[in-house]
């Protein structure tokens, strides 16, 4: 019995997680996106930010509540996911307010991708971030690959730069809100 309390202490802690590492823009500008929606065209992720910044996500749908701040400042919103399995994505369209890439090489999922196990299914914070988003009506699905974490960009225009990175460090882990509507508002526009 002990050897169960501890395994599941040991769990909850991020002893065994792999540590992030910063993004950098060149990496993610160079990114090969794929549109989701109509023609198929693949192009360089550094249009989705050149002109205006942008505020890019690796699968989390709250974003889309901040919608209306950012189109205030002028700022897009997209979502950028790893695979395109059956109806995935069309399903995944109810709960996000912006345009939906494929990032196949997974280049937005940081530079050193990051998984949690089966175990990660023992941690606390996983229960309460799958109880959070099944109560608002999200389901998921079971097929494709579900172990990358995902994570956030605010990116300025040009060069100015990823002014907000975060990156889940568990299943469902999302970005601060606040912390978004900040660093937006640091973004510049081009000239």
């Amino acid at each position: 019995m002990c050897v169960v309390i501890v395994c599941v202490l040991l769990v909850n802690t991020d002893l065994f997680l792999t540590k992030p590492q910063q993004s950098t823009l060149e990496t993610l500008a160079n990114a090969d996106l794929q549109t989701t929606t109509g023609e198929e065209r693949r192009f360089k992720a550094l249009t989705l930010w050149e002109d205006t910044g942008a505020v890019i996500m690796a699968e989390a749908s709250e974003l889309s509540s901040l919608r209306p701040e950012l189109d205030a400042f002028g700022v897009p919103l997209y979502a950028v996911v790893k695979e395109n399995i059956g109806s995935e994505i069309q399903n995944f369209r109810a709960y996000f307010n912006g345009e939906i890439f494929l990032d196949e090489k997974k280049c937005f999922y940081g530079c050193k991708q990051r998984k949690m196990s089966h175990l990660g299914l023992l941690r606390v914070g996983v229960w309460q971030n799958i109880l959070r988003v099944w109560t608002q009506g999200y389901v998921g699905n079971k097929r494709g690959e579900g172990f990358i974490l995902g994570g956030l960009y605010v990116i300025g225009p040009g060069c100015q730069g990823i002014l907000m990175e975060h990156q889940e460090t568990e299943f469902g882990d999302t970005a601060d809100l606040r912390s978004v509507l900040e660093a937006v508002r640091k973004v510049e526009k081009a000239e």
